[in-house]
């Protein structure tokens, strides 16, 4: 290999970048094989894998080993329990993670990988199915497979025809498509996949105001309907919210006091002003088991900057959009 150190000519650049598009190009005529390759083979799999009730253990080695990684992790974040685990380890060790309940997703371009053969040999005598991703099923990975989804021979990118390419683009496709079937099959919906996602936007966004709150979410403050002016205004400094809950007597939410209300109340003579007088009469509010999603959508539709959070008409925390968007709920 030699240093290039002189910046590209014109042609160069020209060149380097029709190199590109013919590497683009080569992965799509790929998928597009792999999408005319496709039968019941992913179907058959996808059935084994919801016959068993253990994990989806992956594995693979070099740039298979890669792909499997991302693999694993997608199933277990769209419903199936799953993980990775290196070929090599297996013999080391490792092969006690294959449970008599576990299916096994081996990943090999070639099928020959002699990391696979131990953990192949091991599901064999246990019984534990093998589910095998290969260009050759006729290879030891794919005669050692229950099912076998066989990708089409096509040319890698690498000029040398060496590094994996094409052949890992259709791997990580393959494994997305089965994702996605079983995916299907479970039901697995928008708030599931929130709820393996807790520190995502999507997670996020569909907490409940509950958990929102946790086990310490201070109360507002807050002032009785005849609170005079000077008591709301300190209510409101202190609470440090911008707003302030006014209460009925009997700790109902009656209404709200903002730092703009306050501002407009200055066109009036604030001595004889009480927190009912300048209070808005029907804020908005959520309930504790709304989810963030909506609180984010009251907030930006009616172009405020808080709201209470009420239980049984009394309010027990109060939301502001500058938390919110310091907490990554808003972006």
């Amino acid at each position: 290999m030699t240093a290039i150190s002189a910046p590209s000519t014109p042609e160069q650049l020209a060149a380097m970048s029709d190199r590109a598009r013919e590497v683009v190009r080569l992965n799509i005529e790929a998928l597009e094989a792999l999408e005319r390759s496709l039968d019941s083979s992913i179907a058959r799999a996808a059935d084994v894998i919801l016959s068993r009730p253990g994990y989806v253990v992956v594995t693979g080695m070099g740039k298979s080993g890669h792909i499997g990684g991302k693999i694993a992790a997608t199933l277990a974040s769209t419903g199936t329990n799953s993980f990775f685990v290196h070929p090599a380890e297996m013999s080391h060790g490792d092969l006690g993670m294959l449970r008599p309940d576990t299916t096994l997703l081996a990943l090999s371009n070639s099928g020959e990988s002699r990391e696979l053969r131990d953990p192949l040999i091991f599901c064999a005598r246990n019984d534990i199915p093998v589910i095998g991703l290969t260009q050759r099923p006729q290879s030891f990975l794919g005669r050692h497979s229950d099912v076998c989804l066989t990708m089409p021979k096509v040319a890698e990118a690498c000029p040398n025809g060496l590094a994996p390419t094409t052949s890992t683009l259709m791997s990580l496709a393959m494994g997305d498509a089965l994702a996605m079937v079983l995916m299907d099959r479970r039901g697995f919906t928008r708030e599931d996949f929130g709820l393996h996602h807790p520190g995502g936007s999507l997670g996020m966004s569909l907490q409940t105001v509950r958990e929102w709150m946790g086990d310490n979410a201070a109360s507002p403050a807050s002032v009785p309907l005849d609170a005079d002016f000077r008591t709301v205004v300190s209510a409101i400094t202190e609470g440090r919210k911008g707003a302030v809950a006014v209460l009925a007597p009997d700790g109902s939410l009656a209404g709200m006091i903002t730092d703009g209300d306050v501002r407009r109340a200055f066109a009036n003579d604030i001595a004889a002003l009480l927190a009912a007088d300048i209070m808005s009469r029907s804020p908005i509010t959520v309930e504790p088991e709304a989810r963030m999603s909506d609180v984010v959508d009251l907030l930006s539709a009616n172009k405020i900057s808080n709201l209470f959070v009420v239980d049984e008409r009394r309010p027990v925390a109060i939301i502001h959009i500058a938390e919110l968007m310091q907490a990554g709920y808003v972006s």
